[in-house]
């Protein structure tokens, strides 16, 4: 009988189940790809862009049902081209010498915005001028974006307020509008969700007065009912696209149950501790990392252990990447990171969603992240170069953690989780609406966005005179109720998209030296007068709050 060796990955395994740290391994065989061809060809200029000669099959039919003007919900695996998708159809309707489209990208982190631009850059589609617009983008260059990019990458937080108030610059942009993607489908639930629902509304509404109906695409890389999800975030019909047909190397996937050091107790040795244990072990052994913890200190503290743990050299190569970091901080570690200068990298969910980062054979996940879908889209980052990779899961001390470890099955076979949101919450509704009102006045045509919810919200911002009535003259005689913003300033700069609150703390030395920024729901517990703050392995005492 002919023996197979064992790999590395699977060698270090072997050794930490030895010593009881390893409760079960799941392995996950590789997969071959699906090919289709599609409908009808492509144009000669951008069948010639593209590097391979056939789309697998979940990029057909969504490419096919783009073309249709069809909206989509792409869920499929890491690495299973999902950016091609949409970035073939809008080069094809960027190209129409009849009716040449733009498209607007909106992407959950800056990280993600970079990385995507990056892409377009080395597929060079003909006519496509690409650029990102968010709070990096200074002033000169912004007006720049507006006046010449067609293909726009940006954040919700920047349609809200850069782009939806100020629409009038924008009129040429939104007539041409053809498609809207959404990427990171997984991620919008709850308030984020909630508020990215209003203001896709709010989009469309715009879309419609300058003439447009643009198709929307959602990607997503595991989530449960995606069409649901994304229907109910556009308010449009969606087709879910879902029968994944790219190749995928194979996997190894270990649960790692931290050991008990006093058995009086039952106290365990640190989840913290135990990741940067299994990092510093997978970097000595060649092995590109990625490591995930769930909170900003945590991933400090991670980071810091490892480089303890590594001979020197070795040390220099290791990154911790969060939300706070300065901008020119985070592209100098996203550079290091793509041109594979930096061999582990421990990151918040900030490098979770979709960054295309080739070459890491291993993912380390501090505590199960919430959700089967957040588990499986941080351990894809791994082998998306179909190398053989390994995702270990460090179990926390929380009780979910420890139910995980005791029925490993829950963790592979239950299916990933559907988001939920709920647009009809009058908290989230009523400043969008007051929003709505700014940008246009608001009128009973406007309830095919907002349906039985816009009288009731317009009531009570009435009430509170943030809104008033009046009588609107129709072209074709006669005239229809209307509400315009009576209030001063622009609505919604206190609107908080993900928590809330839209405050930022900036973080500075006495000097005025500035060192990170903290949002308003993280700005109390973190750097409240005497707390610590790490940043890149650097400790700083807080003396003031204002």
């Amino acid at each position: 009988m002919a023996l197979v060796a064992k790999t590395t990955l699977e060698v270090l395994l072997d050794e930490l189940a030895d010593d009881g740290r390893i409760v079960h391994v799941e392995h996950l065989p590789a997969r071959p790809e699906r090919t289709a061809p599609l409908d009808r060809p492509l144009p000669d200029a951008v069948r010639d862009c593209i590097p391979f000669e056939n789309f697998w099959s979940h990029q057909a039919q969504a490419i096919d049902l783009l073309r249709d003007d069809t909206s989509v919900a792409i869920a499929t695996g890491t690495a299973s081209g999902k950016s091609l998708c949409y970035q073939v159809p809008i080069a094809e309707a960027i190209a129409d010498p009849i009716r040449p489209a733009t498209a607007m990208l909106l992407y959950p982190t800056k990280a993600l915005a970079q990385d995507q631009l990056r892409a377009w850059g080395e597929l060079a589609f003909p006519g496509v001028v690409a650029a990102t617009y968010d709070g990096d983008t200074d002033k000169d260059h912004r007006s720049w974006v507006r006046n010449n990019a067609n293909v726009i990458l940006t954040n919700p937080e920047m349609l809200h307020a850069g782009v939806l108030p100020h629409h009038g610059r924008w009129d040429t942009f939104l007539r041409r509008l053809r498609y809207v993607v959404i990427d990171e489908l997984h991620v919008l639930r709850g308030i984020f969700g909630t508020n990215l629902a209003h203001l896709l509304r709010r989009l469309r509404r715009l879309c419609a007065h300058y003439g447009s109906d643009p198709t929307f695409v959602f990607t997503s890389a595991t989530i449960g009912r995606p069409d649901r999800l994304a229907s109910e975030l556009c308010g449009l019909p969606v087709t879910a696209v879902t029968d994944d047909g790219s190749p995928q190397g194979p996997r190894l996937f270990a649960l790692l149950d931290p050991p008990v050091v006093d058995a009086a107790s039952g106290a365990r040795t640190s989840g913290n501790a135990e990741t940067a244990s299994m990092v510093s072990r997978l970097v000595q052994g060649g092995h590109r990392t990625i490591a995930f913890c769930r909170s900003r200190k945590g991933t400090e503290l991670v980071a810091g252990h490892v480089r303890d743990m590594l001979p020197h050299g070795l040390d220099e190569a290791v990154r911790s990447y969060r939300g706070g970091y300065l901008v020119d901080e985070r592209r100098e570690i996203e550079a290091e990171l793509f041109d594979g200068r930096i061999q582990a990298v421990v990151a918040t969910t900030a490098l979770e969603l979709g960054v295309d980062i080739g070459g890491l054979d291993a993912c380390v996940l501090n505590g199960f992240p919430g959700t089967i879908a957040s588990m499986w889209q941080q351990a894809g980052r791994a082998g998306r170069q179909r190398q053989e990779s390994v995702a270990v899961l460090v179990a926390g001390e929380d009780q979910l953690d420890r139910y995980l470890m005791a029925h490993p099955g829950e963790v592979f076979e239950r299916a990933p989780e559907p988001a939920v949101i709920n647009p009809r919450n009058p908290f989230i509704l009523e400043p969008h609406l007051a929003c709505a009102a700014y940008e246009l006045p608001l009128s009973h045509d406007d309830h095919r966005y907002w349906g039985d919810e816009l009288d009731d919200g317009v009531r009570a911002l009435v009430r509170a005179d943030r809104l008033k009535t009046r009588r609107r003259r129709l072209r074709g005689g006669g005239d229809e109720p209307i509400a315009v913003w009576a209030a001063r300033g622009i609505p919604g700069r206190d609107i908080g998209l993900r928590n809330g609150s839209s405050a930022v703390y900036r973080i500075s030395l006495e000097d005025g030296t500035l060192i990170g920024t903290v949002d308003e729901g993280r700005a109390f517990p973190l750097v409240h007068p005497g707390a610590v703050y790490l940043h890149r392995g650097q400790s700083f005492r807080v003396l003031d709050l204002d």
